[in-house]
């Protein structure tokens, strides 16, 4: 089957609707929740994840249960066949309230999946391609550079080549970004 093939076979409808909740979920950056959710899905298609459906359907909802925390986790894991292996992903990416970004992103970093290094790796992609100097001071984006470097790189590296140039291209960006007077 051919990359088209594979896309044809996916359904993402369901996993689409549920995700039309994080429309109000206002984004630092501008834009919304569903938007970056989205985005996210259609870098792991530009990495051609064609026929990782779990990894492609996770995308779409990766941040919905951290952001609208009514969501109904049994209904998601009804959705489809996938459904289980889906929440199971997004979970093993949503952080708890309790831990601190840095041992949230060791843990993925040291224990997390495959498909969730490539999914946090893609998240983070948007994340940076949406960081700019009129929204975030010089200090928390060289924080957050800082933080890319040390955690998501080596995800990236080890789980795809190409994945990681790029992050290493948009933390060389950002970095003269914010060095620009």
């Amino acid at each position: 089957m051919d990359e088209t093939e594979k896309l044809k076979n996916i359904v993402l409808a369901p996993y689409i609707i549920k995700a039309t909740a994080l429309i109000g979920k206002q984004r630092n950056v501008g834009g919304n929740q569903f938007r970056h959710a989205l985005a996210t899905m259609a870098i792991l298609i530009d990495y051609k994840f064609f026929d990782n459906y779990v990894l492609l359907k996770a995308a779409v909802i990766h941040d919905l249960l951290e952001d609208v925390p009514e969501t109904d986790e049994h209904e998601l894991r009804r959705i489809d066949t996938q459904g289980n292996q889906v929440v199971d992903l997004v979970l093993e990416v949503t952080k708890s309230k309790s831990m601190s970004k840095a041992n949230y992103l060791k843990n993925i970093l040291d224990h997390g999946s495959r498909n969730a290094k490539i999914l946090k790796v893609a998240d983070r992609i948007s994340n940076l391609t949406d960081l700019h100097r009129d929204q975030y001071s010089k200090r928390k984006m060289a924080e957050y550079l800082d933080q890319t470097e040390k955690y998501i790189l080596p995800m990236a590296t080890s789980v795809s080549h190409n994945m990681a140039l790029e992050l290493k291209d948009l933390i060389e960006t950002r970095r003269k970004q914010i060095s620009i007077k």
